[in-house]
């Protein structure tokens, strides 16, 4: 019997020794060209990292597909096209670092005024201006996972308060259905939910209004997450600030109207595009190529919605 056939976007050599008793390919299929003839044989697939929805098509040509290894966090763009049977892993432990370091980012940023900054250097103007700190601001972060108690761990040092919120309660979470009542005391909102029916538009006119008038939302899951039309009224009505690392849709097109929003800044989807990305990207297919080659349980495995 042949070994079992792994398709990778990258070179193998990049996962150090790879896992013996496998064979590697690397491929990264395009919409308009052909599979190669291996389609027939591929029995663990690592799609190129892309947020774009891949095709139900695709699937349907790999007949002893046994599993997908996302390199995103987010399953929504692959979740819909997998045929039944087909186990689903995600890239929990990739994007921890660059999410949490942006988000880290985005929040300094917004309070301190770096944007303003910015525009009044490329206009050779001398502004100086007070700004709010994060030291002593209390810090909602919903969607308490892996990702969220990354940020947690760069936000506390910073002398600031973290709450934590996560779908269900837990010793030291919130559940989200708390979310009324503690939404009116945060003066920072970090979102990192998925990006699923249930979380679609969380975000909305009755959120925002609950919130601390002022209060910065910093969303680093989903665009979908958040109504958009929402946040403009609250954004322009100057009852809160926000920094989006994700829209909806994405791209953003040009003229939309969250580009000329007051107290907003927006980051082009990047939470995970770092230098620290793929060294993690590379252990985590690696240890589950491992477990597969041993017959074992994989890890990061995604049922329902997660």
């Amino acid at each position: 019997m042949s070994e079992p056939l792994v398709w990778l976007p990258f070179s193998p050599d990049h996962l150090g020794e790879p896992p013996a008793g496998l064979r590697y390919e690397v491929v990264r299929p395009e919409p308009d060209e052909e599979l190669p003839d291996s389609a027939a044989d591929v029995e663990f697939y690592v799609p190129a990292y892309q947020l774009g929805a891949l095709s139900p098509d695709l699937f349907a040509l790999l007949p002893r597909l046994r599993v997908v290894q996302t390199l995103t966090a987010g399953v929504d763009h692959v979740r819909g096209a997998l045929p039944s049977g087909v186990v689903l892993c995600n890239g929990r432990g990739i994007h921890d670092t660059s999410t949490a370091e942006l988000a880290l980012t985005l929040i300094l940023a917004s309070l301190r005024g770096i944007p303003e900054f910015v525009r009044a250097q490329d206009a050779g103007e001398w502004r100086p201006d007070r700004r709010e700190s994060l030291a002593d601001k209390r810090v909602l972060i919903v969607g308490y996972g892996q990702i969220g108690a990354a940020i947690e761990a760069r936000v506390l040092p910073f002398e600031a308060e973290v709450v934590r919120v996560a779908r269900r309660s837990r010793a030291g979470v919130h559940g989200i259905d708390e979310l009324p009542g503690l939404l009116p005391d945060a003066d920072v909102v970090v979102l990192i939910v998925p990006g699923t029916a249930e979380t679609r538009h969380l975000v909305d006119a009755g959120f925002l209004a609950r919130m601390k008038e002022g209060a910065l939302l910093v969303n680093v899951s989903r665009g979908s997450v958040v109504d958009h039309e929402a946040l403009l009224a609250a954004l322009r009505a100057g009852h809160v600030r926000a920094a989006l690392d994700v829209t909806d849709p994405e791209p953003l097109p040009a003229g939309h109207p969250l580009w000329q929003a007051p107290n907003l800044l927006v980051s082009p989807h990047v939470g995970g595009a770092s230098s620290a990305m793929w060294p993690r990207a590379y252990r985590v297919v690696r240890e589950q190529l491992e477990r597969y080659a041993r017959g074992l349980p994989l890890e990061n495995q995604v049922t329902g919605d997660y």
